[in-house]
């Protein structure tokens, strides 16, 4: 057996919500809409991975999603325009990432990473 695919499913009872935050705020397409259910992803090819933690690092609470971008500067710029509140960072962490937290409109904690 081979995994292709893992999806992280956030409980909304709004999902147009959604769409100022991962659709605005970080380009992801709508990919699947249902009316009940709203899929927003990506063309591009992307690693498999489960991370599981018992901290979020650095003292941190463990993120509920990481979304990882190639400019942390302009994610912490689109998400401050979009007056979204910062809950952690900006931040270059010892193991090599620039990061800062951010709550989703469902109250999900975002954690957005570049590698340095």
């Amino acid at each position: 057996m081979k995994v292709k695919r893992i999806v992280s499913n956030v409980a909304a009872s709004d999902v147009e919500k959604a769409t100022a935050f991962y659709k605005d705020v970080f380009g992801l397409k709508v990919l699947m809409d249902l009316g009940w259910i709203r899929t927003y992803g990506s063309s591009a090819k992307m690693t498999i991975q489960v991370s599981v933690m018992s901290e979020g690092g650095s003292g941190t609470a463990v993120p509920d999603i990481s979304i990882e971008v190639d400019d942390v500067e302009e994610a912490l710029m689109r998400v401050r325009k979009a007056g979204i509140a910062i809950e952690y960072g900006l931040a270059d962490e010892p193991w090599g990432v620039r990061r800062f937290f951010v709550r989703d409109p469902f109250g999900k904690l975002i954690n957005i990473l570049q590698h340095e």
